[in-house]
Protein backbone atom coordinates (compact mmCIF):
# COMPACT_ATOMS: atom_id res chain seq x y z
CA UNK A 1 0.00 0.00 0.00
CA UNK A 2 1.64 3.21 -1.09
CA UNK A 3 1.78 6.41 0.96
CA UNK A 4 2.56 9.72 0.97
CA UNK A 5 3.86 12.04 3.93
CA UNK A 6 1.96 15.00 4.59
CA UNK A 7 4.17 18.38 5.91
CA UNK A 8 3.31 16.90 9.73
CA UNK A 9 4.99 13.84 8.65
CA UNK A 10 1.83 11.88 9.08
CA UNK A 11 1.37 9.14 6.45
CA UNK A 12 -1.79 9.47 3.95
CA UNK A 13 -2.92 6.05 2.21
CA UNK A 14 -2.67 6.88 -1.45
CA UNK A 15 -5.90 5.74 -2.69
CA UNK A 16 -8.85 5.76 -0.35
CA UNK A 17 -12.48 4.98 -0.83
CA UNK A 18 -15.13 7.75 -1.15
CA UNK A 19 -18.23 7.93 0.55
CA UNK A 20 -20.36 11.34 -1.40
CA UNK A 21 -24.12 9.97 -1.83
CA UNK A 22 -23.67 6.68 -0.36
CA UNK A 23 -26.20 6.26 1.76
CA UNK A 24 -26.03 5.09 5.33
CA UNK A 25 -27.34 1.82 4.64
CA UNK A 26 -25.15 1.43 1.47
CA UNK A 27 -22.12 3.37 2.63
CA UNK A 28 -21.38 0.36 5.79
CA UNK A 29 -21.11 -2.43 3.65
CA UNK A 30 -18.93 -0.49 1.20
CA UNK A 31 -16.76 0.39 3.84
CA UNK A 32 -16.58 -2.97 5.12
CA UNK A 33 -16.13 -4.11 1.82
CA UNK A 34 -13.12 -1.76 1.37
CA UNK A 35 -11.27 -2.56 4.53
CA UNK A 36 -11.69 -6.09 4.12
CA UNK A 37 -9.87 -5.94 0.65
CA UNK A 38 -6.73 -3.74 1.39
CA UNK A 39 -8.29 -0.17 1.89
CA UNK A 40 -7.28 2.12 4.89
CA UNK A 41 -8.11 5.40 4.26
CA UNK A 42 -12.01 6.18 4.37
CA UNK A 43 -12.98 9.42 3.35
CA UNK A 44 -16.71 11.35 4.55
CA UNK A 45 -17.94 14.81 5.37
CA UNK A 46 -20.73 16.06 7.75
CA UNK A 47 -23.04 17.01 4.55
CA UNK A 48 -22.90 13.90 3.58
CA UNK A 49 -24.66 12.35 6.42
CA UNK A 50 -23.61 8.73 6.83
CA UNK A 51 -20.71 9.77 9.51
CA UNK A 52 -22.42 7.00 11.71
CA UNK A 53 -22.93 4.19 9.53
CA UNK A 54 -18.42 4.50 8.43
CA UNK A 55 -18.12 4.91 12.05
CA UNK A 56 -20.17 1.49 12.95
CA UNK A 57 -18.47 0.13 9.66
CA UNK A 58 -14.73 0.87 11.28
CA UNK A 59 -15.56 -0.67 14.69
CA UNK A 60 -17.14 -3.45 12.83
CA UNK A 61 -14.18 -4.59 10.52
CA UNK A 62 -11.94 -5.58 13.17
CA UNK A 63 -9.40 -3.34 11.74
CA UNK A 64 -7.28 -1.50 14.26
CA UNK A 65 -8.16 2.07 14.70
CA UNK A 66 -4.59 3.30 14.52
CA UNK A 67 -4.42 1.66 10.74
CA UNK A 68 -7.49 3.13 9.33
CA UNK A 69 -6.85 6.69 7.89
CA UNK A 70 -10.26 8.79 8.02
CA UNK A 71 -11.22 11.94 6.65
CA UNK A 72 -14.31 14.59 7.49
CA UNK A 73 -15.17 17.97 6.89
CA UNK A 74 -16.60 20.97 8.13
CA UNK A 75 -19.86 22.28 6.12
CA UNK A 76 -20.25 25.80 5.16
CA UNK A 77 -23.56 26.68 7.60
CA UNK A 78 -21.11 25.68 10.71
CA UNK A 79 -17.55 27.95 8.98
CA UNK A 80 -16.57 30.68 11.65
CA UNK A 81 -14.23 30.02 15.11
CA UNK A 82 -17.26 28.89 17.35
CA UNK A 83 -19.16 26.94 15.10
CA UNK A 84 -15.86 24.71 13.73
CA UNK A 85 -15.53 23.73 17.15
CA UNK A 86 -18.64 22.40 17.71
CA UNK A 87 -19.38 21.19 14.14
CA UNK A 88 -16.25 19.13 14.77
CA UNK A 89 -17.21 17.47 17.96
CA UNK A 90 -20.60 16.75 16.27
CA UNK A 91 -18.48 14.84 13.79
CA UNK A 92 -16.66 12.94 16.47
CA UNK A 93 -19.66 11.47 18.05
CA UNK A 94 -21.16 10.68 15.03
CA UNK A 95 -17.82 8.55 13.64
CA UNK A 96 -17.67 7.03 17.18
CA UNK A 97 -13.68 8.06 17.41
CA UNK A 98 -11.74 9.68 19.57
CA UNK A 99 -9.89 11.57 16.57
CA UNK A 100 -9.52 11.78 12.83
CA UNK A 101 -6.81 11.88 10.76
CA UNK A 102 -7.91 14.68 8.36
CA UNK A 103 -10.47 17.69 8.63
CA UNK A 104 -10.89 19.53 6.13
CA UNK A 105 -13.01 22.75 5.78
CA UNK A 106 -15.20 21.51 2.96
CA UNK A 107 -15.69 25.10 0.75
CA UNK A 108 -14.36 28.52 0.58
CA UNK A 109 -17.43 31.13 1.81
CA UNK A 110 -14.87 34.14 1.86
CA UNK A 111 -11.74 35.01 2.91
CA UNK A 112 -12.42 35.96 6.12
CA UNK A 113 -14.74 32.99 7.50
CA UNK A 114 -12.22 31.19 5.54
CA UNK A 115 -9.35 32.19 8.31
CA UNK A 116 -11.99 31.75 11.40
CA UNK A 117 -12.56 28.50 10.43
CA UNK A 118 -9.20 27.11 9.62
CA UNK A 119 -8.12 28.88 12.80
CA UNK A 120 -10.44 26.54 14.69
CA UNK A 121 -8.78 23.36 13.22
CA UNK A 122 -5.32 24.49 13.91
CA UNK A 123 -6.79 24.78 17.22
CA UNK A 124 -8.65 20.70 16.86
CA UNK A 125 -4.93 20.24 15.50
CA UNK A 126 -3.51 21.30 18.54
CA UNK A 127 -5.39 19.34 20.90
CA UNK A 128 -4.36 15.88 18.58
CA UNK A 129 -8.28 15.28 17.87
CA UNK A 130 -7.09 15.79 14.18
CA UNK A 131 -3.58 14.38 12.85
CA UNK A 132 -4.04 16.43 10.21
CA UNK A 133 -5.74 19.29 8.93
CA UNK A 134 -7.15 21.05 5.09
CA UNK A 135 -9.28 22.52 2.84
CA UNK A 136 -11.32 21.09 0.28
CA UNK A 137 -12.12 23.05 -3.11
CA UNK A 138 -9.50 25.69 -2.82
CA UNK A 139 -7.57 27.13 -5.39
CA UNK A 140 -4.24 29.11 -5.20
CA UNK A 141 -5.70 32.56 -4.24
CA UNK A 142 -7.72 30.75 -1.79
CA UNK A 143 -4.55 28.91 -0.08
CA UNK A 144 -2.81 31.93 -0.01
CA UNK A 145 -5.40 33.38 2.01
CA UNK A 146 -4.48 30.68 4.58
CA UNK A 147 -0.89 30.65 4.38
CA UNK A 148 -0.21 34.47 4.91
CA UNK A 149 -3.38 34.67 8.19
CA UNK A 150 -2.61 31.26 9.35
CA UNK A 151 -0.06 29.83 11.85
CA UNK A 152 0.02 25.91 10.33
CA UNK A 153 0.29 25.39 6.61
CA UNK A 154 -2.81 23.54 5.28
CA UNK A 155 -1.74 19.47 4.79
CA UNK A 156 -4.16 18.34 2.07
CA UNK A 157 -6.25 20.42 -0.92
CA UNK A 158 -8.73 17.85 -1.91
CA UNK A 159 -10.12 19.20 -4.82
CA UNK A 160 -11.78 18.08 -7.90
CA UNK A 161 -9.36 16.61 -10.29
CA UNK A 162 -9.60 13.75 -13.52
CA UNK A 163 -7.74 13.54 -16.80
CA UNK A 164 -10.26 16.13 -17.96
CA UNK A 165 -9.23 17.96 -15.22
CA UNK A 166 -6.05 17.84 -14.33
CA UNK A 167 -5.03 21.17 -12.43
CA UNK A 168 -1.08 21.40 -13.56
CA UNK A 169 -0.99 24.89 -11.62
CA UNK A 170 -2.71 23.77 -8.65
CA UNK A 171 -0.97 20.76 -8.21
CA UNK A 172 2.84 22.87 -8.90
CA UNK A 173 1.67 25.43 -6.27
CA UNK A 174 0.91 22.49 -3.79
CA UNK A 175 4.43 21.27 -4.16
CA UNK A 176 6.08 24.37 -3.82
CA UNK A 177 3.81 24.85 -0.54
CA UNK A 178 4.27 21.34 0.69
CA UNK A 179 0.63 20.85 0.57
CA UNK A 180 -0.65 17.44 -0.60
CA UNK A 181 -3.09 17.69 -3.52
CA UNK A 182 -6.30 14.89 -3.31
CA UNK A 183 -8.60 14.07 -6.22
CA UNK A 184 -12.29 13.53 -5.36
CA UNK A 185 -14.40 12.72 -8.78
CA UNK A 186 -11.28 11.07 -10.34
CA UNK A 187 -13.81 9.06 -12.77
CA UNK A 188 -15.72 12.36 -13.64
CA UNK A 189 -18.37 11.67 -11.64
CA UNK A 190 -21.67 12.01 -13.56
CA UNK A 191 -19.96 11.92 -16.37
CA UNK A 192 -18.14 8.66 -16.49
CA UNK A 193 -19.67 7.70 -19.34
CA UNK A 194 -17.24 10.29 -21.11
CA UNK A 195 -14.07 8.55 -19.49
CA UNK A 196 -15.39 5.20 -20.02
CA UNK A 197 -15.56 5.81 -24.10
CA UNK A 198 -12.37 8.28 -24.32
CA UNK A 199 -10.72 6.24 -26.99
CA UNK A 200 -6.99 6.94 -25.42
CA UNK A 201 -7.94 5.89 -22.00
CA UNK A 202 -9.75 2.84 -24.10
CA UNK A 203 -6.09 2.40 -25.67
CA UNK A 204 -4.20 2.69 -22.50
CA UNK A 205 -6.22 0.29 -20.48
CA UNK A 206 -5.91 -2.23 -23.37
CA UNK A 207 -2.47 -2.21 -23.26
CA UNK A 208 -2.19 -2.84 -19.77
CA UNK A 209 -4.83 -5.01 -19.51
CA UNK A 210 -6.57 -2.85 -17.03
CA UNK A 211 -10.01 -1.05 -16.80
CA UNK A 212 -10.12 2.53 -18.37
CA UNK A 213 -10.73 3.14 -14.41
CA UNK A 214 -8.27 1.67 -13.58
CA UNK A 215 -6.06 3.37 -15.61
CA UNK A 216 -7.46 6.76 -14.54
CA UNK A 217 -6.80 6.02 -10.79
CA UNK A 218 -3.17 4.96 -11.32
CA UNK A 219 -2.61 8.27 -13.45
CA UNK A 220 -3.14 10.14 -10.28
CA UNK A 221 -0.80 7.91 -8.26
CA UNK A 222 1.89 7.71 -10.77
CA UNK A 223 1.35 12.17 -9.81
CA UNK A 224 1.83 11.68 -5.97
CA UNK A 225 -1.83 12.60 -5.93
CA UNK A 226 -4.09 11.21 -3.35
CA UNK A 227 -7.13 9.53 -5.02
CA UNK A 228 -10.29 8.75 -3.24
CA UNK A 229 -13.05 6.65 -5.87
CA UNK A 230 -16.28 6.30 -4.90
CA UNK A 231 -18.74 3.24 -5.30
CA UNK A 232 -20.90 1.11 -2.83
CA UNK A 233 -20.61 -1.72 -5.46
CA UNK A 234 -18.02 -4.60 -3.90
CA UNK A 235 -16.69 -5.48 -7.82
CA UNK A 236 -16.26 -1.53 -8.56
CA UNK A 237 -14.67 -1.06 -4.95
CA UNK A 238 -12.05 -3.96 -5.16
CA UNK A 239 -11.14 -3.00 -8.55
CA UNK A 240 -10.75 0.35 -8.07
CA UNK A 241 -7.62 -0.52 -5.08
CA UNK A 242 -6.26 -3.03 -7.94
CA UNK A 243 -3.71 -0.26 -9.68
CA UNK A 244 -0.40 -0.99 -7.43
CA UNK A 245 0.90 -3.94 -9.64
CA UNK A 246 2.10 -2.09 -13.03
CA UNK A 247 3.08 1.60 -13.90
CA UNK A 248 2.30 3.62 -17.13
CA UNK A 249 4.91 4.65 -19.24
CA UNK A 250 5.75 8.44 -19.79
CA UNK A 251 4.31 8.15 -23.06
CA UNK A 252 1.22 7.34 -21.52
CA UNK A 253 1.52 10.24 -19.32
CA UNK A 254 1.71 12.29 -22.11
CA UNK A 255 -0.98 10.68 -23.58
CA UNK A 256 -3.54 11.11 -21.17
CA UNK A 257 -1.92 15.22 -20.73
CA UNK A 258 -3.30 15.81 -24.29
CA UNK A 259 -6.85 15.12 -23.18
CA UNK A 260 -6.70 17.62 -20.45
CA UNK A 261 -9.90 20.20 -21.17
CA UNK A 262 -10.16 22.13 -18.31
CA UNK A 263 -13.82 21.44 -17.80
CA UNK A 264 -15.39 21.64 -14.09
CA UNK A 265 -18.24 18.98 -13.14
CA UNK A 266 -18.73 20.78 -9.91
CA UNK A 267 -19.68 24.30 -8.92
CA UNK A 268 -16.03 27.05 -9.28
CA UNK A 269 -15.22 27.27 -5.96
CA UNK A 270 -15.51 31.18 -5.81
CA UNK A 271 -19.59 30.73 -6.73
CA UNK A 272 -20.74 28.34 -4.15
CA UNK A 273 -24.41 29.30 -2.98
CA UNK A 274 -24.69 26.12 -0.47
Amino acid sequence: MKKVKLNNGTEMPIVGLGTWLSAPEDVYNAVLTALKNGYRHIDTAMIYRNEEAIGKAIKDSGVKREEIFVTTKLWNTDQGYEQALKAFDVSLKKLGLDYVDLYLIHWFKGYKKAVESYRALESIYKSGKAKAIGVSNYNIHHLMNIINNCEIPPMVNQVETHVTLQNHFLHEYCLENNIQLEAYAPLMSSRIKELLKNEVMLKIAEKYNKTVPQIAIRWLVERNIVVIPKSVTPSRIISNYDVFDFSLDEEDMKEIRKINTGRKIFVEFDNVDY
